[in-house]
């Protein structure tokens, strides 16, 4: 399949990552076109969701326009060929796997590698990382982002989890680079009863907020 690239404009314009995580292709279906219309522009579709890679391929092949489309939960070389294969335009991982980093970078694809100590988001940042995802960002809170941004300004920090209406501003004055959000966004709930339009409504707020 042909890679569509990544477009850091439309991330700019709402900078967040919408995880989604073992939810069914045909779910995925009616929630691409919602993303969209409530102005979120960037998905992950995590590798450890079943028919991850198709879920992938459709979304690009159909959803494509205006939305970002990536894998996360890459952890192994195989996770990785199987998401590029898909044409995911960027990859998430939980870990630092120096491997994926620097196959990522070698093909020019927007790779956010997993950290959480300084010595951890520095080496990921170090290997070609285009932003450093925070995790698990929900113990260590807002305060964290701005202790680490303080002597390494020049990171860009993708805090992950836990990540809520709540504390969003707080991580945005903190000096987050952008947010992961699984299902604090994606609420397994409304999905469930296929509130589309009440899921709608739930990511506008987030994109509000930001």
């Amino acid at each position: 399949m042909s890679q569509k690239l990544f477009s850091w404009e439309l991330f700019e314009k709402a900078p967040i990552v919408g995880i989604i995580r073992n939810v069914s292709l045909d779910d995925v279906k009616a929630i691409l076109p919602i993303c969209r219309e409530a102005g979120l522009t960037t998905v992950e579709i995590t590798m450890n969701t079943p028919n991850a890679a198709e879920i992938i391929k459709y979304a690009l092949e159909n959803e494509g326009s205006g939305l970002n489309i990536g894998a996360g939960t890459v952890c192994t070389k195989q996770d990785l060929e199987d998401a590029l294969e898909a044409g995911s335009q960027f990859i998430v991982t939980p870990i630092i796997s120096s491997k994926i980093i620097k196959t990522c970078v070698k093909k020019g694809i927007p790779v956010f590698p997993g950290a959480y100590t300084p010595t951890e988001i520095y080496k990921a940042w170090s290997l070609g990382a285009s932003m450093v995802k925070i995790y698990p960002a929900t113990a260590l809170g807002p305060a964290y982002i701005k202790d680490v941004k303080a002597p390494l300004n020049q990171i860009k920090l993708l805090p992950t989890g836990g990540v809520s209406l709540d504390n969003i501003h707080d991580f945005k004055k903190a000096g987050a680079d952008g947010y992961g959000i699984g299902s604090q966004l994606f609420d397994k709930e409304l999905i469930k009863s296929k509130d589309w339009n009440g899921l709608k409504n739930h990511i506008q707020k987030f994109i509000s907020k930001i």
